[in-house]
């Protein structure tokens, strides 16, 4: 709104407002705004959450070999996440912009599902939340429409890049000067960074373009539903999940800026996507909102962010990687949710076989991942017999938070490495 304002002043020679048109002037007064709402409004919620005694139940200090008892802490933070994104992106964001919109829609949508589970846990007092299968559909529902938008919008279009090779094997990096609907995605340790689905799917003949887009909208479903239940079931310790999305939410912000600038995408040899600055914008929002949540939410935490927020971060990650055809390069940037995920698979996966053989048995001392470290041997079921019983004696829990935050800043410099692998 702000943005429209005072580039209409700008035409009658208002001082100061040209400042508005450049993108990093924006950006970093999205930062500090997101910052200064999440701080603020924070502290006034989290009161409001004490008085209404909003809490989460479930949780208790037997999981912490710590005694750190976490009864009565208010639930439902990723409202203060949600308003401090959506806010500075209003008032700073080009609204027309068909990225930015889609990224405010996932937000609400995400932050809707992800309520209403905190809502059945809190108020129905039902430990389950919302039912997997309505999770899975809201998640598969807002895939669906993000796919089906960048395929049939006509302002989602990309400048592709094209190696060329001079005399002395000196590879060039140039982009077509027409900007065309496309099928190609980044993906590493590839000549020319580039996947085509469609050429993935090149046995379908003449219709392999619109078989390509049937197959980037399913992956966008299960990039979409992958992401945000990664990022749900690592929001299991304080400070845990904020934090490792913030680097993240810095890691994409920078590919959307290089990616929005012809040079830079040339300089990384990555697809031009005109509009996609704006992107930087939220994406700036989202780290603000998530560094000024975690003062609350480092430990010990004063709130709990909720499948409000686990859910919402998960989406917005996903989302603007498949804007900005990134998605393929998310195993490798949010390395600390697949393994939390797979964690989980493997550890339900290998008790059931067991079980099904009649024994007790378990590879972890418990799961997700993060929670193996802070379980001591006593805590452990003497009639079960664990795979992987280390470490015997518990890390603290901001300890391992910290660790998994260094673990994830090295994943997002390795995500920018590999593009420069070629």
């Amino acid at each position: 709104m702000l943005y429209y304002l005072f580039r209409f002043l700008e035409q009658y020679g208002i001082s100061g407002a040209h400042l508005w048109g450049y993108i990093s002037f924006r950006s970093l007064l999205a930062l500090i705004l997101s910052l200064v709402i999440s701080a603020w409004f924070g502290e006034k919620f989290i009161k409001y959450l004490r008085q209404k005694q909003i809490t989460e139940t479930q949780r208790d200090a037997s999981i912490d070999p710590f005694g750190v008892n976490k009864i009565g802490v208010p639930s439902m933070g990723g409202v203060i996440i949600i308003a401090a994104i959506l806010i500075p992106v209003l008032l700073l964001g080009r609204l027309r912009n068909i990225y930015l919109i889609l990224m405010i829609i996932t937000t609400v949508w995400l932050g809707f599902l992800g309520g209403m589970d905190d809502f059945i846990k809190i108020f129905r007092k039902n430990k389950e939340g919302l039912k997997g299968k309505y999770k899975i559909i809201g998640q598969v529902g807002i895939g669906l429409i993000v796919g089906l938008v960048l395929w049939s919008s006509p302002d989602v279009k990309i400048n592709e890049n094209l190696a060329i090779e001079q005399q002395g094997h000196e590879m060039v990096i140039k982009h077509r000067t027409d900007a065309r609907k496309s099928l190609k995605t980044t993906i590493p340790f590839v000549k020319g960074h580039n996947l085509d689905y469609s050429g993935v799917i090149s046995w379908c003949g003449k219709y392999k373009t619109a078989a390509g887009w049937i197959l980037f909208v399913i992956m966008t479903i299960i990039v979409v539903t992958a992401v945000s239940n990664g990022a749900n079931l690592n929001d299991g310790m304080d400070g845990m999940c904020a934090g490792n999305s913030a680097i993240i939410g810095v890691t994409l912000g920078i590919l959307a800026y290089v990616s929005s600038h012809i040079e830079f995408a040339a300089y990384l040899n990555i697809m031009y996507i005109p509009g996609s600055q704006e992107l930087v914008v939220f994406m700036c929002a989202f780290v603000g909102a998530l560094i000024g949540f975690l003062w609350y939410n480092s430990f010990p935490a004063q709130v709990f962010m909720g499948d409000t927020g686990s859910l919402t971060i998960g989406g917005i990650i996903a989302v603007s990687a498949i804007i900005i055809h990134k998605e393929l390069l998310l195993p490798i940037l949010c390395g600390i949710f697949f393994v939390e995920s797979l964690s989980v698979i493997l550890q339900v996966y290998y008790y059931k076989s067991g079980k099904r053989k009649g024994i007790k048995r378990r590879i972890f001392k418990r799961t997700p991942i993060h929670d193996n470290f802070r379980t001591q041997d006593s805590q452990l079921d003497p009639a079960c017999n664990y795979l992987i019983k280390k470490p015997h004696s518990a890390i603290h829990e901001s300890k391992i938070t910290i660790r998994f935050w260094i673990i994830t800043i090295i994943l997002a410099a390795m995500t920018i490495i590999t593009l420069k692998i070629r």
